[in-house]
């Protein structure tokens, strides 16, 4: 199903708590509180944000695509979505979303995934599965492993289902300055990998940095 549900948001950029700019391929993880709102920004358009999150007090229960697809009967993230963990709890809700439609069933592209996709000399690659990786152990706390890197939500990209059933990687939908706010439910950690992906047109073959911001309310 095609879904384009667009909700501009009323918070400014001046009132947020956190305002932090991830560089084209790299990797941010944080903490949200029970009802603070985190906004990611696709700054220059056609970039694609892989993005995970974790139940901040039992992070074994991450997000789920499979529960959240599901719940909502729709294959697709868009404005009043609210995103499930494995136990079925509810994580985070997309409460504002310029774009309009975001993927959850691509995943993230890896080492090995790339040598498939692509061809065998791409396994050397910047990939989304070791930026993820990177920031689970930098961020301190070992009940974060790389077992729980579960499939995740792709902001911003564009993965059409087929009649027959497959995923095509095609150009993005967003545009400069398109942004997708969600509401924290419950404590969460969120862990995003900026893609680095250079083999298809999911950034227009050009990584770029996206923005996150992060409120209160």
């Amino acid at each position: 199903m095609t879904v384009f549900n667009r909700v501009e948001s009323k918070r400014r950029a001046e009132d947020a708590i956190y305002d932090f700019v991830i560089g084209a391929g790299d990797g941010w993880m944080r903490k949200l509180e029970a009802g603070q709102v985190l906004r990611i920004v696709d700054l220059e358009g056609n970039q694609a944000a892989d993005t995970l999150f974790y139940d901040a007090e039992q992070p074994e229960d991450h997000y789920s695509a499979v529960a959240t697809i599901a719940a909502q009967g729709n294959i697709y993230l868009t404005a009043g979505s609210t995103l499930l963990a494995e136990s079925g709890k509810e994580l985070l809700k997309i409460v504002a979303d310029t774009c309009g439609r975001h993927d959850t069933v691509g995943g993230s592209c890896s080492a090995q995934s790339n040598t498939v996709r692509y061809a065998h000399e791409k396994l050397h690659m910047h990939n989304c599965r070791d930026t993820f990786m990177l920031q689970l152990a930098q961020y301190g706390d070992d009940r974060y492993t790389k077992r729980d890197l579960a499939p995740n939500i792709n902001f911003f990209m564009n993965v059409p289902v087929t009649p027959e059933g497959g995923l095509q990687f095609a150009d993005g939908v967003s545009s400069p300055g398109a942004y997708v706010e969600l509401q924290a439910l419950t404590a969460t950690t969120a862990l995003i990998s900026n893609c680095p992906q250079l083999n298809n047109p999911c950034n227009a073959y050009n990584p770029t940095p996206v923005r996150v911001l992060i409120w209160d309310r």
